[in-house]
């Protein structure tokens, strides 16, 4: 892992994923984006993943990787902004079963800090990132002593899980964010109220 949070940052784990559309400039567009919001540097950027949907209708397969951030915003600002991103992208959020379904994007806070929290607004760390190579395998990459706040290594969870159709993709690399690039006007995030987090 590259860089550390500075002394007013928090350290986040975010995990980004796609299966619609042009999935690679989704992503990237993405990067660009999380790290273009107030106080927040991206500090390291996974391999890029494909993987095989888990539950939902017939869907094609994501792409996934895993961004480690700093940030001065606090847990539901950061799930605020993330929100937005996503919605820019043209993500809509059903409810029910469907809301396993196909996504333009996906991003989920994996891990604020050290924080543990049981709101169901934002749960932390994850509930199920324990159990998701596809989350794991990625942040395993780029920083192989992560520990999954009351789960504990990654290393050690990724070892116990099943890696089939959980394919890392060489040929696709996500860039760092660049400095000056156009990005939407981004509102402060700590005055929006962000929805509970969904699968």
């Amino acid at each position: 892992m590259t860089g550390r949070p500075r002394p007013d940052q928090h350290r986040a784990v975010l995990s980004v994923g796609s299966n619609l559309g042009d999935r690679l400039g989704t992503l990237q567009g993405c990067v660009q984006a999380i790290g273009a919001l107030p106080e927040t540097d991206v500090l390291a950027i996974s391999p890029v993943y494909e993987t095989a949907p888990v539950g939902g209708p017939v869907q094609p397969d994501y792409l996934n990787a895993v961004l480690i951030a700093a940030t001065g915003l606090r847990p539901l600002g950061l799930l605020a902004a993330t929100q937005r991103i996503e919605a820019e992208s043209g993500r809509i959020r059903p409810q029910g079963a469907e809301r396993f379904g196909p996504r333009t994007l996906d991003i989920d806070i994996i891990s604020f800090a050290e924080e543990v929290s049981d709101d169901p607004v934002l749960t932390l760390p994850h509930p199920r990132a324990h159990e998701r190579a596809f989350v794991l395998a990625p942040w395993h990459d780029i920083d192989p002593g992560a520990i999954l706040p009351g789960r504990g290594p990654v290393a050690g969870l990724l070892a116990g899980l099943d890696r089939g159709g959980v394919r890392r993709q060489p040929d696709l690399v996500l860039r760092a964010p660049t400095s000056g690039a156009q990005t939407p006007e981004a509102e402060t995030p700590e005055a929006q109220t962000p929805k509970a987090e969904t699968p």
